[in-house]
């Protein structure tokens, strides 16, 4: 038996220590997925995947939300006279066409919009239709 002070000394020292990766790792990564999620979110707001117009009669318009405040509005579309209105809703994001929209309410509009899908939450509208600009229609004789 070897005597008791001449033991080798353990083969998990032998080998060099590693410094702690871990925090600048993790921080790397939730950096990568920040900015992945930045450019989804610009994306999806930024490229339209369709446009066009509709007109009615604009009857809702307020701004709502807890945290995140966005301008909401509907128009209720009539095709033929003694047909229920088709209600069409959607979110406006520039303070320009809301203060206009605000000043015509009750009347018939004409709207541009551009439908944005996949829009990840609420806080950019609670639809995917924007308002773009709006102008009112002059009534029919």
């Amino acid at each position: 038996m070897p005597a008791p002070g001449n033991d080798p000394p353990p083969a998990a020292s032998s080998r060099p220590r590693r410094r702690g990766r871990g925090p600048a790792v993790l921080f790397l990564v939730l950096f990568l997925a920040a900015g992945l999620g930045a450019l989804y979110v610009w994306m999806a707001l930024s490229y339209s995947y369709s446009d066009g117009e509709r007109a009615g009669y604009l009857q809702k318009f307020s701004r709502k939300g807890w945290i995140c405040k966005s301008w909401e509005g509907e128009i209720a579309m009539v095709s033929l006279p003694g047909t229920p209105a088709q209600i069409f809703a959607f979110t406006v994001r520039d303070p320009a066409v809301a203060a206009g929209l605000g000043r015509i309410i009750g009347q018939r509009v004409a709207i541009h919009y551009e439908q944005h899908r996949g829009v990840p939450t609420s806080c950019f509208g609670e639809t995917e239709y924007y308002v773009t600009s709006a102008r009112p229609v002059p009534p029919q004789p």
